[in-house]
Parts: structure tokens; C-alpha cells; sequence
């Protein structure tokens, strides 16, 4: 599919799997370790942007990845509005939100800009 052998190799999926990776490092050091529902579903959310990248290559029809890629980014912006309640409850400082909210932003815009590539990619094989 596209230009990809794998879904390792999409670059918004690299950054996904390293957001994760931070998102569970934050709710083993802070006080959000304390916070089941809070911190269960920020990982959630987090690990459904990853998935949801994967499974979508997996498809194998651009129609499904697209759809896929969608509902990704729809987990970056549910990423980013509970970074809102951490920084609102004391649970990171200000620097903490501004790398993992730009971060998670870069990733969104990036499935925006693949969805356009496939999107583009598709209509040129019709």
C-alpha cells in the first residue's frame, strides 16, 4: 500500500508508538499513577492512535486505511484534551503539556497529510 512494505515504516506511526511510550512513563511517575480512570484512558487513547495506524495498513485497500487514519487522528485530538486535565489537576507542569500537546499535534498533522497522499493516490489509480 502506497509507498510502505509495513506500517513499522510510517513516520506518524514511529512518533505514535514513541508518544505511548512517554504516556506510560507519565502515569508510572506522577500522580497520575493514582488516577485509574484518567490514566487508563489517556493510554488508551494514546495506544489507539498507533493501532489504529497499523490496522488500517493492514486493510489493504486505501478507502479502509483512510477511514483508519481518521479515527486516528480523532485519538490524538481525545490525547490532547485530556493533556487539558492534566495541566489543570497539577498532574504535569506546563513544559510536559507543551512537548506531548505539540507532539501529539505534529502526529495529527501528519495522518492529515497521508490521508491527502492516499487520497490523491487512490484518484489517480481510477
Amino acid at each position: 500500500m502506497a509507498k510502505f512494505k509495513s506500517f513499522e515504516e510510517i513516520e506518524a506511526w514511529k512518533h505514535a508508538r514513541n508518544l505511548v511510550k512517554d504516556i506510560y512513563i507519565l502515569s508510572q511517575t506522577t500522580r497520575l499513577k493514582y488516577d485509574y480512570g484518567l490514566r487508563d484512558q489517556i493510554q488508551r487513547a494514546a495506544v489507539s492512535v498507533m493501532s489504529n495506524i497499523a490496522e488500517g495498513f493492514e486493510r489493504n485497500s486505501y478507502r479502509e486505511f483512510i477511514h483508519f487514519l481518521y479515527i486516528a487522528r480523532g485519538s490524538c485530538a481525545e490525547v490532547k484534551s485530556q493533556l487539558y486535565v492534566l495541566i489543570d489537576l497539577n498532574y504535569i507542569d506546563e513544559r510536559t503539556f507543551k512537548n506531548l500537546y505539540d507532539r501529539t499535534s505534529q502526529i495529527s498533522k501528519a495522518l492529515l497529510g497521508l490521508i491527502n497522499y492516499l487520497k490523491n493516490a487512490n484518484n489517480s489509480d481510477k
